[in-house]
C-alpha cells in the first residue's frame, strides 16, 4: 500500500497496512479510534487526543472550529505528507450517521483545504486519510 491524498475508506483490519506505508515512506501519522462510542462528543476527545489543533478545540459541537484548528494543526507542522488514520468508524457511523457524514466533511475538506498551494502560502500537504469501516460506507 501507498499512501493516498484524500480520503478512503478501508477496513479496520486493513489498518496495519495504512500504519506500514505511513512508516515506510517516514511520514508522521496521527492515529485516533472513538473505541465503539458515538455522537460528536466522542469524535471530539478522540481527535483532539491524537491530531495537532491549533488552537485547541474546547466543547464538541462546532465543527467548524474543529475544521479550522485541525488545518492550522497540521499546516503548522509543515509536512509535505501525513497520514490520519481513524482505525474504526464502524459503530460511530452505524450510530450517529450524521455526525460520522459531518466529521467525514471536516476532514475531506481539511485535506483537500491543505493541498492548496494558494491557501497554504506555497506550503500544501498531502493528507492522506483513512477510516476503518467493516461494512458498507457512507463515503
Amino acid at each position: 500500500m501507498n499512501l493516498e491524498p484524500g480520503l478512503t475508506v478501508i477496513r479496520p483490519d486493513g489498518a496495519d497496512e495504512a500504519i506500514k506505508a505511513a512508516a515506510a515512506e517516514g511520514r508522521p501519522l496521527y492515529q485516533f479510534a472513538t473505541d465503539d462510542q458515538a455522537g460528536s462528543e466522542a469524535l471530539f476527545c478522540a481527535v483532539r487526543s491524537a491530531l495537532p489543533l491549533d488552537p485547541p478545540v474546547v466543547g464538541s459541537s462546532s465543527w467548524d472550529a474543529l475544521s479550522d484548528s485541525l488545518w492550522e494543526g497540521i499546516h503548522s507542522k509543515n509536512h509535505g505528507r501525513v497520514a490520519i488514520l481513524w482505525t474504526d468508524a464502524t459503530t460511530f457511523a452505524d450510530e450517529s450517521p450524521e455526525d460520522y457524514r459531518m466529521a467525514i466533511a471536516v476532514l475531506k475538506g481539511v485535506a483537500e483545504a491543505l493541498s492548496d498551494e494558494t491557501a497554504t502560502v506555497g506550503r500544501p500537504t498531502d493528507v492522506c486519510i483513512y477510516v476503518g469501516r467493516s461494512d458498507n460506507p457512507v463515503r
